[in-house]
């Protein structure tokens, strides 16, 4: 069997899901998966990255990450998500790339990805788990297989117990409130798992 390849796609403005995905490829390269970590174009003019010095640095600190690409989901067995939650849904930079992949979803090369998704936000009920049943409702119109970490360990009972993604909560000062690492890990190796039961 070959091994199974894992595309990591994040949104970050200050880090929290940088963090994550670089937590989700730890875990799935445990598991032995052959990872890349990439992040989406950003939409936001410099001016305004500019003026938020958090911001502006963690783009700083991440200039070496690559973009997304359409080859990233065609190489992939399978594709974790990680975005911030905008109004309940996904951050606006992560949708503008899942709405230019409509060439990849019209050839079939969508169906039988396995996929799973992450989230934050700025308070405990801020629309995490929206953010992650929005981002999976996209993913059925690609025909994609939905791998949530469920209730199947520990970590995620420990780490606020969304079923659907880990989601985390972050403070006024960018911290993460919830200890989600370990539930990053467990995701990342069952969406792995998953994919190479499927291969």
């Amino acid at each position: 069997m070959s091994q199974t390849k894992l595309t990591i796609v994040y949104y970050s403005q200050t880090g929290t899901n940088y963090q994550m995905a670089k937590w989700a490829e730890e875990g799935a390269k445990e598991f032995g998966a052959d990872v890349r970590v990439v992040k989406v174009p950003e939409l936001a003019p410099q001016t305004v990255i500019d003026g938020k010095p958090e911001w502006k640095a963690h783009v700083e600190a991440t200039k070496d990450v690559p973009e997304v690409t359409s080859d990233d989901i065609v190489w992939a067995d399978a594709i974790i998500f990680s975005t911030p939650t905008r109004f309940g849904a996904m951050a606006a930079q992560m949708k503008q790339f899942l709405d230019t992949q409509g060439g990849l979803w019209a050839t079939g090369k969508t169906v039988n990805k396995v996929v799973s998704a992450m989230a934050s936000a700025g308070n405990a009920h801020g629309g995490q788990e929206a953010t992650i049943l929005s981002l999976y409702t996209s993913m059925f119109h690609w025909g994609a297989i939905v791998a949530a970490p469920g209730y199947a360990d520990p970590s995620m009972f420990t780490s606020g117990g969304n079923p659907y993604g880990v989601s985390v909560t972050v403070d006024g000062e960018g911290n993460m409130v919830e200890d989600v690492e370990a539930a990053v890990k467990y995701q990342a190796k069952r969406t792995v798992e998953i994919a190479s039961k499927l291969q």
